[in-house]
């Protein structure tokens, strides 16, 4: 005999089923004020009673609340709502492509972390990662014979030398600045379509050096053919910094 105790069946599966559905019943009950900041949430044994579901399930689905800043347990008082945690503010979500400040701070960061990206690349990078970089080299002097838009491939050819450092963070990076790096607006160049491709060949040149110095296993020489190119375009946002500020 079970003495009248109350037995439950809660697998580990369903005790995590519970636990999720608790934890945004609660939170959606924070969220729309029935539990105000400051407010103590009812006991365990009365959480129990409302949500039909054992003291285990309440205690995870707190500390799962607490572990977001929803709450915070105190010895001897209960469980209290926390004010609403600051939302956080995302890095890179706030670059002006228009503002040529804007792409000089971004050039200089990049600066930093793609020197050692393209001499990583010659060390690292595998023959599929290289026929990758190759592709995309070769698919964006398509695109600047054919007068099309670069930025994309441009984008496109640097992730694919960060790939190829087999470091995923490399790529991660770029991947959280985002297309902004290239930022073809900010430079002002001239609508003569002579002077553009003139440009743009300059760049596939700078890019040539690159992803022959990574072909070829050049630690060196990558990093010295991408310090070019990306203090190159610094010199040029620069540039194009002074003649915008000689306007005013």
């Amino acid at each position: 005999m079970n003495g009248g105790r109350r037995r439950t069946s809660e697998t580990p599966k369903g005790k995590a089923t519970l636990v999720t559905q608790l934890v945004e019943k609660l939170r959606e009950a924070i969220r729309s004020g029935a539990f105000e900041p400051g407010a103590r949430l009812p006991s365990e044994a009365q959480m129990t009673a409302d949500y039909a579901v054992s003291r285990t399930v309440i205690r995870e689905a707190i500390a799962a609340l607490k572990s977001d800043g929803l709450v915070e347990p105190r010895q001897g008082s209960g469980v209290f709502v926390l004010d609403a945690p600051a939302p956080v503010s995302l890095p890179f979500q706030n670059v002006d492509r228009e503002r040529v400040s804007s792409v000089i701070e971004l050039l200089e960061l990049r600066t930093a972390v793609e020197i050692e990206a393209a001499a990583l690349a010659a060390q690292r990078r595998s023959p599929q990662q290289e026929e990758a970089i190759l592709a995309r080299h070769r698919a964006l002097f398509m695109l600047i014979e054919a007068g099309e838009p670069t930025a994309e491939a441009d984008f496109a050819l640097h992730l694919a030398i960060a790939e190829a450092t087999n470091n995923p963070r490399f790529p991660e990076f770029l991947a959280m600045v985002g297309r902004s790096v290239i930022p073809r607006a900010a430079l002002n160049q001239s609508e003569d379509p002579a002077s553009q491709q003139s440009y743009l060949m300059q760049i596939h040149g700078e890019h040539a050096a690159i992803v022959e110095a990574i072909s070829n296993g050049e630690e060196a020489a990558a990093r010295a053919a991408m310090k070019l190119h990306l203090r190159g375009s610094l010199s040029r946002y620069r540039q194009a910094h002074q003649r915008s500020l000689s306007k005013i």
